[in-house]
């Protein structure tokens, strides 16, 4: 057990994986948790979110968040369950993200346990969900949000900012100076040439630092991603069949919208009808409107953009389209197709052999998602098997998550040598690959740290 007074920073999630981050880092018994993310993915890592963090919730004393996405907001609530009293700190549109992904996450929560025991496929008996939208109600009370670039103090010498990151609105990492120290946690960070958002910003100094690693070990495509999504539409049109979107509510579905647009604008694809069917989707992009101090995009344009595309907001009228194989593009969540309602079109449409299906960015180990993009000729889904008769396609230029290279030229604005730099979120092999590109380019001392590791600060 350390003693109060011990500095360290422990790694209790997104270490050896991509998701579940959380972070813990003790200066003078001060507690800070950045990031508080959900396990995704893999069944053994699912199973983590059951298990309180081994450190008493009601101890940590401020709790800071890089973005809203799942992996990294969607443990608040079970923290609040734990006894979590404490600010949790954001940007202003990370706290509006946060309200949308908490309450669709226990909502899909309930209705997976109520469906679970309905036809009786879970091992539980009964299924519970691992937490319900009261909880949340709880939760959202605790936001604090904060501007960007202004260091807020939380305690004596302790002050962090928040710097913009162009992953999705509200995206930051964080400076953070304690004890003479200065601690930087990338969070996730975007594209340098974002289609959307604007340009993100690098640290200048880092003592600590924890960087991501989704895409360490390659690079992205360099062909245009109007390009690669022109020729899926033209093969689904040549099909006959429906193009259905799995998509990341946050950021990837308001990119394939805009995608679409300017595609239809250049008369480079037919004026096909376009749903997007997701009501998470629909509340973020009323976010980009709201926010447009995190746009590179005129508001005016996606106001057009907005209004090309049709919204599906009852579930009667997903089961309508989904039954419906006449030729369209359908965008709706998740984008790893491990919830959402992109499990209705894979229930209807999977072995349609005319239907299309489009995988966005990164894909889990353990998603269906990943098993798609691999080649599974069968997907579990609900308790039954479905046959793979669609077309798979998956495409790998829209990543809203830097690639080696990108991550290379984000570290470089560095000028001092960190003492110690942690490789977090990622798989193995791209963590490692990083790990050995940064010890080339610049020296400097890299670590991967495992789960529950506490590391000395």
């Amino acid at each position: 057990m350390a003693s109060s007074n011990e500095n360290y920073l422990q790694f209790l999630g997104a270490a050896g994986t991509v998701t579940g981050s959380k972070y813990l880092l003790s200066i003078d018994g001060y507690h800070i948790l950045v990031d508080s993310g959900l396990f995704q993915g893999l069944k053994e890592l699912r199973l983590r979110n059951r298990v309180n963090i081994p450190f008493p919730a009601d101890r940590i004393d401020a709790v800071i968040l890089t973005h809203g996405h799942l992996d990294h907001t969607g443990y608040l609530p079970r923290l609040v369950q734990q006894g979590l009293k404490c600010p949790v700190y954001c940007t202003e549109p990370t706290a509006d993200l946060v309200e949308i992904i908490l309450k669709d996450s226990a909502k899909i929560q309930e209705e997976d346990a109520e469906h679970a025991n309905k036809y009786g496929y879970s091992k539980h008996k009964p299924a519970e969900p691992l937490y319900r939208v009261e909880d949340v109600e709880k939760t959202l009370p605790l936001l604090s949000p904060q501007p960007v670039d202004e260091m807020i103090t939380l305690n004596g010498d302790i002050r962090f900012r928040f710097r913009k990151n162009a992953h999705i609105p509200g995206a930051a990492f964080i400076e953070m100076d304690a004890k003479g120290k200065r601690f930087v946690f990338s969070g996730d960070i975007g594209r340098p040439d974002d289609p959307m958002l604007v340009h993100r910003e690098r640290p200048e100094k880092a003592d600590i630092l924890l960087v991501e690693s989704t895409y360490g070990d390659r690079l992205h495509p360099e062909v245009s991603t109007e390009e690669v999504l022109k020729k899926i539409i033209d093969g689904a049109l040549y099909r006959h069949g429906p193009l259905f979107v799995a998509s990341f509510a946050v950021d990837r579905a308001q990119d394939f919208m805009y995608a679409i647009w300017k595609l239809k604008e250049k008369g480079a694809i037919p004026d096909l009808a376009v749903y997007l069917d997701s009501p998470m989707g629909l509340d973020v992009s009323k976010l980009f409107l709201k926010y447009p101090q995190w746009l590179n995009l005129d508001p005016g344009v996606f106001k057009e953009v907005f209004k090309d595309t049709r919204l599906i907001t009852s579930v009667k009228d997903t089961f309508h389209l989904a039954k419906d194989r006449s030729p369209k593009i359908v965008i709706a969540g998740s984008g790893m197709m491990n919830g959402g309602r992109i499990l209705q079109y894979l229930e209807e449409q999977l072995g349609n052999p005319n239907a299309t299906f489009v995988l966005p960015g990164f894909q889990a180990a353990g998603t269906r998602g990943r098993q798609l993009s691999e080649g599974s000729h069968e997907v579990k889904l609900r308790g039954h098997y479905l046959k793979v008769k669609a077309t798979i396609e998956h495409i790998k230029t829209m990543s809203s998550h830097a690639d080696q290279q990108e991550l290379i030229s984000w570290m470089s604005g560095i000028k001092n040598k960190p003492e110690n730099v942690f490789i977090v979120h990622g798989e193995p092999q791209a963590s490692d690959a990083l790990r050995v590109k940064i010890q080339d380019e610049f020296g400097w001392h890299c670590r991967l740290p495992v789960l529950f590791e506490k590391v000395p600060v």
